[in-house]
């Protein structure tokens, strides 16, 4: 891969953050949005240590110098960040279920390891990768921005741990360690293990279903516009007056679209029909609630079919106003949702080759 294959926007991004940064610091590096922005350090010839749970040989293969451990391991961290000068804190544990301990643990300590291996190791980059779930307490977002405070209540422990790691981070910003953090909102496209190949598995089994009586507008992010906000953000807080240092940011693909056109579009991409059949919200955070209770009390692991969390998401809005990511950042999404499902096809296909 070679800078030349990216759009002139963004090989101008890289070529200036390659002029600021040697050596960077990827934690989730083998994750959907991990991948994306090292493939774009090493294009831009950036020396790249990437740090994640599992082996990654394709990224060892394009040039990553990966480690592997638990990002609750301080002392693990701390070592690993020897000689880097910038850091994307990509690594999280998403979804819907599971235990506090199961997302605090990666998600809140592991962000306290990484901004303490920051200090120690004297690195004064920090592009942390939050979630607008921080703000998500269950009702309509509709074109919100970062002046929304943090929800009252969390649904779930996903958004309650990352909360907290975001302001863990905000409050870290000083002139020795300058710190940003982006709230990308359903990242989407090829490569995709979350979003997509769920919403083609549950339509596959006649499962997939709209949530509530009324459609409502929501925002994502392609994978490759997700990854270019984080280049620009690395870049604008490498400037001495730098406009991001110390805030966060709600990106997206600035095209709200209702949930019910989104997955339609997901679909048309397999050849699979349109999701049309409904149910009412209130049933749907009934049949999550009573789920939750019975997971719990069997103490199963495994996600159910339905929670809270996910009866809310589906049935209310979740748009934002990322005026601020385009007067601090810069940023502009550079691939559209239509454009973006025309490379999704092409990755569906292949894979089904």
């Amino acid at each position: 891969m070679t800078i030349s294959q990216f759009h002139p926007k963004e090989q101008a991004a890289l070529t200036q953050l390659a002029s600021q940064y040697s050596s960077v610091f990827v934690t989730g590096a083998g994750g959907f949005l991990g991948k994306a922005i090292c493939e774009r350090l090493i294009a831009a010839g950036i020396e790249v240590t990437g740090f994640a749970r599992g082996d990654y040989p394709e990224l060892v293969q394009l040039g990553v110098k990966m480690i592997s451990g638990d990002i609750a391991d301080k002392q693990a961290i701390h070592q690993a960040l020897t000689g880097c000068d910038l850091v994307f804190h990509v690594a999280s544990k998403a979804g819907v279920w599971g235990d506090k301990a199961s997302y605090y643990r990666p998600n809140v300590e592991g962000c306290d390891n990484i901004i303490s291996g920051c200090l120690a190791n004297n690195l004064n980059s920090l592009v942390y990768t939050s979630t607008p779930s921080v703000t998500f307490d269950g009702k309509d977002e509709a074109g919100i921005d970062e002046s929304e405070p943090y929800a009252s209540r969390y649904l779930n422990f996903y958004g309650e741990s990352k909360a907290l790691a975001e302001q863990k981070v905000i409050a870290a910003n000083s002139q020795a360690l300058r710190t940003v953090s982006l709230r990308p909102h359903l990242i989407w496209g090829p490569n995709d293990p979350h979003l997509v190949p769920r919403v083609l598995d549950r339509a596959r089994r006649k499962r997939l279903k709209l949530v509530g009586k009324q459609d409502k507008l929501v925002d994502t992010i392609y994978v490759d516009n997700a990854a270019y906000a984080h280049i620009l953000a690395a870049v604008e807080l490498s400037k001495p007056e730098s406009r991001c240092a110390g805030n966060c940011y709600f990106l997206s693909n600035d095209e709200p679209i209702t949930m019910a056109a989104m997955l339609n579009k997901i679909l048309a991409c397999a050849d699979l029909p349109a999701v049309t059949q409904r149910v009412p919200a209130s049933l749907a955070y009934g049949i999550g609630a009573f789920l939750e209770t019975i997971y719990g009390l069997l103490g199963k692991q495994q996600e159910p079919i339905m929670t809270r969390f996910v009866a809310k998401q589906l049935s209310t809005s979740h748009y934002f106003d990322i005026s601020a990511a385009k007067r601090d950042l810069g940023y502009r999404p550079l691939t559209s949702i239509d454009e973006g499902m025309k490379q999704l096809t092409a990755w569906i296909n292949h894979q089904s080759r």
